[in-house]
């Protein structure tokens, strides 16, 4: 018996000589500061500003980057309060907010414009030298969280 008791020792001391060190993990929003960063010009500031708006609609949005592949190592950023709410991504001549469920989410003021043909996701397409009306963005962000919640679990 006291073989098991010196080898399962021996294991346990080999476990964890061999275990990685744990991983810090990286700050909230660090993945969309470094795009924001890389992408500079009209179209990091059109992402930070936009970021700003989303942050300030909903202080408890999770920020993160996902999909990442070899043509896009960053990632996409991705804002999320109980589910999606919108990724922000930059092609050549738009920025692009595309809602997850923004096919279900009231939209007065119109500022979707993209994607609208689709039964789920909506889009707004920014280009250059063109604002957003701050106010109805923040309405909708909410919008989006408020879907999101534990009452759009049952349907």
């Amino acid at each position: 018996m006291s073989d098991n008791c010196s080898v399962a020792k021996q294991s346990r001391r080999i476990e964890k000589q061999t275990k990685a060190p744990a991983q810090k993990p990286k700050a909230k929003g660090t993945c969309v500061d470094q795009r924001i960063r890389e992408l500079g010009g009209w179209r990091g500031d059109t992402l930070a500003r936009m970021r700003a708006l989303i942050l300030e609609a909903d202080p408890d949005m999770t920020e993160e980057c996902k999909w990442a592949k070899p043509s896009n190592p960053a990632g996409v950023p991705v804002w999320s309060h109980a589910g999606i709410v919108c990724t922000g991504e930059a092609h050549a001549k738009v920025v692009k907010l595309t809602f997850a469920h923004g096919a279900s989410l009231p939209d007065p003021s119109r500022l979707f414009n993209s994607s609208l043909a689709g039964n789920t996701r909506r889009a707004i397409d920014i280009r250059e030298g063109q604002t957003v009306d701050a106010g109805a963005f923040k309405t909708l962000v909410k919008a989006a969280v408020v879907r999101n919640g534990p009452s759009a679990k049952k349907r």
